[in-house]
């Protein structure tokens, strides 16, 4: 295993691992750990009481964040005829059909997310062990296999994160950058743990919600206090 860094030691005394801390105050206590000379990206994760390999808590779905994650997002759309125009009046990318699949078979994989209208699924499922590995590949339980284009693209350009239960029962998700204002890194992350909160399955018992965490891309983690978020969605 890599030895941490001088520097990552250094913040790691900063943080008391023992410790859940509340979420008042936890977003300014982590833009506060910090060497890196970029914008870092902030992560949440949260640890949830479900059993993957059961298919109803094998939680997989979207959020559209309402101050965005502060990355440049270029979305790529399988369409034709009027959705194809719809998809470029909503800012898209790149639109287009066999050209584009032709064009990824060749290695270009310059784009961030992908949507397609179902009559297009046929064309896409051709690249689908090409976009899959990648997380890329549009899935209708995330709302990216669609006729309704312009909206989807509009979100996904403003703010919208996917996220996927791993099988360890932990969701992972972006919430902004440490440039954000601690504020809106909070309300990033109370619309992301309202949706989880949203979709628990019927099956749980007990606790839902085990754990949640904070970091930056060169910070270690932050423990929240889980009774004090859900507090704020109340």
């Amino acid at each position: 295993m890599a030895k941490a860094g001088k520097k990552y030691r250094e913040l790691r005394t900063k943080v008391d691992s023992s410790v859940k801390y509340p979420i008042d105050g936890a977003f300014d206590m982590l833009k506060g750990l910090t060497f890196a000379k970029f914008d870092e990206s902030v992560d949440v994760a949260v640890r949830l009481n479900v059993n993957p390999r059961h298919a109803d808590q094998n939680l997989r779905g979207a959020v559209t964040l309402p101050h965005g994650t502060g990355k440049t997002v270029r979305v790529l759309v399988f369409a034709k005829g009027d959705k194809e125009k719809e998809a470029q009046e909503a800012g898209a990318d790149y639109v287009g059909g066999d050209d584009l699949v032709d064009k990824i078979k060749e290695g270009w994989f310059e784009f961030d997310a992908v949507i397609a209208t179902p009559d297009m699924m046929g064309s896409v499922g051709k690249i689908g062990r090409l976009l899959g590995p990648r997380g890329l590949m549009p899935n209708p339980k995330v709302g990216t296999v669609t006729f309704d284009v312009g909206p989807v693209v509009r979100d996904a350009k403003g703010g919208r994160v996917e996220f996927r239960v791993d099988k360890a029962g932990i969701i992972h998700a972006p919430v902004g950058r440490k440039s954000f204002d601690s504020d809106k890194l909070q309300e990033n992350m109370l619309e992301l743990v309202s949706t989880l909160q949203k979709m628990r399955p019927q099956s749980v018992k007990g606790t839902y919600i085990k754990g949640i965490s904070i970091s930056s891309t060169m910070s270690p983690g932050l423990r929240l206090d889980s009774a004090s978020v859900l507090e704020k969605l109340v």
